[in-house]
């Protein structure tokens, strides 16, 4: 008897001697995708995103529900607007950039793992998007003309979704364009160019050209086509597709029409031809200069709109017997200062200088970075030594256009490496302590609210956490 406890004390202190060599083994040699930030941050961006699209979208026709809540696994009845939508694409076309870029880095293998399969994740989404898609016709500041756009809400049928007036605004259009100029770039299909500068057709031809006292242009887009207010979700945002743009044409001989009001008589509506690269490189740069004259604040970061518009609702007038939208002065700069209005100038600023090498773009964004920093970041608030960002409203996801205004800015600012960090620590924090049922909570540094019943989570949070993950995994292997 003796020797038999004698033998399995002895079977167990080898158990134990064993577990605690493996336990330290393990912890001095942990699986690569462990300590590997950029590969660990893309495979937490495609779970939350697989997941996400499961929770969120049903039916053929991907409707996607704006809320689920993970505890009780339910999606509620509402639906998600254009905007909303958009975010999944944001998320699936960022996921395929850094499948991409791992793999031009060496190591392919969940490219060729995941690639196909993410694209026909993209493919399904654009063609459900087809349900916010509706037509009507528009007059504007040089013209009227037929447009199939994108309305706010989504429609029974493909191409059926109300766009008239208010229904449809030019923000949700800029969005789209940027994912699908990030679709084109990253699997050459060409029907995302051909949508993306179709819809860029459209924004522009809501620039308002019309000319002032001084015989300058008023400029600035207004939120839509049914407003006055100008916006800098309206303005902002479009500038980097710009760019994009005009580096695809840059070394092409396509030309396009450039439509606009004679400067001299102030009313003469003329046309001209230009190349596609220099059209698309001047709007940029017009719409960032409109927005940093009029909206940036002397804390150095950007207010929200416009307003205080003269006419107060869209009115048009006869010149020559033909109608035309009658030009919007704004005299009142609106705030609050939010984050993404920030982050789309930061993207601006980054691109038009690394395209221009003009200096000016990158003074602009290095105290813009700087001042958005300090200005929206708040350490300490809910976690000693995290930063603390705004979650209100709609910010989670606004937040997430400000990290990827540092993540585009830092080629010429390395200083943005530190904001960029507290993004990185504030998404594995939440992954670490609060992950469940493959989402992370509303409140990152917080975590769910005791009451299940209580955790109903925007999809475009969700998609915009996952983007932001890929964001930062394409960022750790470009750096």
């Amino acid at each position: 008897m003796k020797k038999t406890m004698m033998i399995v004390m002895g079977s167990l202190l080898c158990l134990f001697i064993c577990a605690c060599d493996k336990a330290k083994n393990d912890e001095e040699t942990p699986p690569s995708e462990d300590t590997n930030l950029a590969s660990r941050s893309l495979t937490r961006a495609m779970e939350i995103t697989d997941n996400a699209l499961t929770a969120y979208f049903s039916g053929s026709g991907m409707t996607m529900a704006r809320y689920y809540n993970p505890y009780t696994e339910r999606r509620s009845a509402e639906v998600g607007s254009v905007w909303m939508y958009t975010s999944a694409i944001e998320a699936v076309t960022a996921i395929l950039h850094t499948l991409e870029m791992e793999k031009e880095k060496g190591d392919a293998t969940r490219y060729n793992a995941n690639f196909s399969r993410y694209e026909q994740e993209l493919m399904k989404l654009y063609d459900g998007a087809e349900y916010y898609l509706g037509t009507f016709n528009l007059t504007s500041y040089t013209g009227t003309k037929e447009w199939t756009v994108y309305g706010v809400n989504r429609g029974s049928s493909k191409g059926g979704a109300r766009v008239e007036g208010i229904e449809n605004v030019y923000d949700d259009q800029m969005w789209l364009i940027r994912e699908f100029l990030e679709a084109y770039k990253v699997t050459g299909n060409a029907e995302f160019l051909s949508k993306a500068e179709y819809l860029t057709e459209y924004v522009l031809d809501g620039w308002d050209c019309t000319i002032d006292a001084n015989g300058n242009e008023v400029g600035g887009i207004t939120w839509g086509p049914g407003y006055v207010t100008k916006h800098a979700c309206s303005n902002g945002p479009m500038v980097s597709p710009l760019v994009w743009l005009h580096e695809l044409y840059k070394a092409k001989p396509d030309q396009i029409t450039h439509r606009y009001i004679d400067g001299t008589d102030r009313r003469t509506r003329r046309q001209t031809q230009m190349s596609k690269a220099d059209y698309y490189l001047m709007f940029a740069k017009k719409i960032y200069d409109w927005q940093k004259k009029a909206l940036l604040r002397p804390d150095g970061v950007y207010d929200d709109m416009m307003g205080g518009c003269t006419p107060g609702s869209p009115q048009l007038e006869q010149i020559n017997g033909i109608s035309y939208r009658r030009g919007i002065t704004c005299r009142d700069r609106v705030g609050p200062a939010i984050t993404y209005n920030s982050g789309t100038m930061l993207s601006g600023a980054a691109d038009l200088y690394r395209v221009t090498q003009d200096g000016k773009y990158r003074e602009d964004g290095a105290a813009l970075a700087n001042a958005s920093f300090s200005y929206f970041a708040k350490k300490g608030v809910n976690v000693a030594d995290y930063y603390t960002f705004d979650i209100s409203g709609f910010r989670n996801w606004f937040n997430g256009v400000l990290m990827r205004g540092y993540v585009d800015l830092y080629p010429s600012h390395k200083e943005s490496d530190a904001y960029i960090a507290a993004f990185q620590q504030n998404l594995d924090y939440a992954y670490e302590q609060h992950f469940h049922n493959g989402l992370l909570p509303t409140n990152l540094l917080v975590g769910w609210n005791r009451d299940r019943g209580k955790n109903d989570t925007e999809g475009m949070f969700t998609f915009a956490f996952a983007a932001e993950y890929a964001v930062l995994s394409r960022y750790e292997l470009t750096k």
